[in-house]
């Protein structure tokens, strides 16, 4: 009897190869198909490397052509492991974890000036004012600017006997805890310190510091992308990263940068969103005026095309400026657009740590909840 190639391919499709979805035919399993008059010869690929799954397929292939095709069929069946290659570890930086932190993020941007430590300072004292315990790490080793901003410049870390251990005790203002360099340097005095000193002096301040219970630690890192972020990376666990752009391209540029950084395969941090700083200029005197002096929509634009939140826009006001210069940010005062706008920049932040925790074990699952008229996240 002479066997019709047509017949074998339809009996064929009745077999599933393992760990495939489709049958055989239809998933290109089926490489070489020769029939020489009641002889049939077929090649087979699967992906599957084990004994058991080629002896299976052997089987089922003898058995449904002898059964669907010609019951004296002669067949042979050649199977070739065609299994995917493995995918290359990647040693990711990560940090342990810090007990009584439970959140911690990184606030960071391309380019310097455009008010990545204003928007941080901000953040945590909005956080704050929501209930939240805050921390706050000022990691910007060269250009420390938060005992300035937090009006604490001239105070010094105590240090607290815990567990009979000598840590540095955190200052705090407006109920955020506050660690910086500023604190052990002269107003006057230059950090020239190479990329193992500054991430010494880092680790001092986050595991030889007395945190305490945190729900929320901001780390203020300096701008660009370098040595004291890889430190950073390597000494803490990030929750998520919040880039600070302005709306003009060579910041924009830079922007993308730094979200680039915290998805390259080794450090793999999920950036919870872009911030839009100096959005438009409202003058005091036209309050409902906005002049859109950097670009309109520049960090918003780009929070689109690489597929990120976009947390909100804050606005250039004189005020926020002169808030940080006294030692009092701008997010303190009450039922005006500027703790408006910084209040809806934490909610979106808050809301997108919420998303970020979503894959975390269900000790470390987090909710919404109401407090201070804010959304709020709480830990279980």
């Amino acid at each position: 009897m002479k066997i019709a190639k047509k017949d074998v391919l339809k009996a064929l499709e009745h077999i599933t190869v393992p760990g495939e979805g489709q049958n055989m035919v239809e998933s290109g399993a089926v490489k070489n198909l020769q029939i020489f008059g009641d002889e049939v010869e077929i090649d087979i690929t699967i992906n599957n490397p084990s004994l058991q799954a080629r002896k299976k397929t052997e089987v089922e292939i003898l058995k449904i052509i002898h059964q669907e095709v010609y019951a004296k069929a002669k067949i042979k069946v050649n199977i070739k492991v065609d299994a995917p290659a493995a995918k290359p570890k990647v040693n990711e930086i990560k940090g342990k974890p810090i007990p009584g932190i439970q959140n911690i993020i990184a606030v960071a941007s391309g380019k310097g000036g455009v008010g990545k430590s204003t928007v941080t300072a901000n953040l945590a004292v909005t956080l704050a004012k929501m209930g939240f315990k805050v921390g706050l790490l000022d990691a910007d080793i060269y250009g420390p600017s938060m005992p300035i901003m937090f009006d604490v410049a001239q105070e010094k870390p105590l240090a607290v006997n815990v567990d009979g251990k000598s840590k540095m005790k955190p200052v705090e203002s407006y109920g955020v805890k506050l660690l910086s360099i500023g604190f052990f340097t002269q107003p006057n005095q230059a950090v020239i310190w190479r990329g193992p000193m500054a991430s010494k002096a880092l680790n001092q301040m986050i595991f030889d510091a007395h945190w305490g219970e945190i729900d929320f630690m901001l780390v203020d890192l300096p701008p660009g992308t370098g040595d004291i972020h890889l430190s950073i990376m390597q000494s803490m666990p990030i929750t998520g990263a919040v880039i600070v752009s302005t709306p003009q391209e060579v910041a924009l540029a830079d922007a993308r940068k730094a979200v680039a950084m915290f998805r390259q395969d080794s450090i793999n941090v999920p950036v919870l969103g872009i911030a839009e700083n100096m959005a438009y200029f409202t003058p005091e005197e036209l309050p409902n005026n906005k002049y859109y002096i950097f670009g309109k929509e520049g960090a918003k634009h780009l929070a689109e095309d690489l597929e990120v939140p976009f947390l909100g826009e804050i606005p250039l006001v004189q005020s926020i400026r002169e808030a940080g210069d006294v030692g009092r940010p701008a997010a303190l005062q009450t039922a005006t657009p500027v703790e408006e706008a910084f209040e809806a920049l934490t909610r979106n932040t808050v809301q997108e740590v919420v998303n970020r925790n979503k894959n975390l074990p269900p000790t470390e699952a987090i909710k919404i909840t109401t407090m201070a008229g804010c959304s709020a996240v709480k830990k279980k």
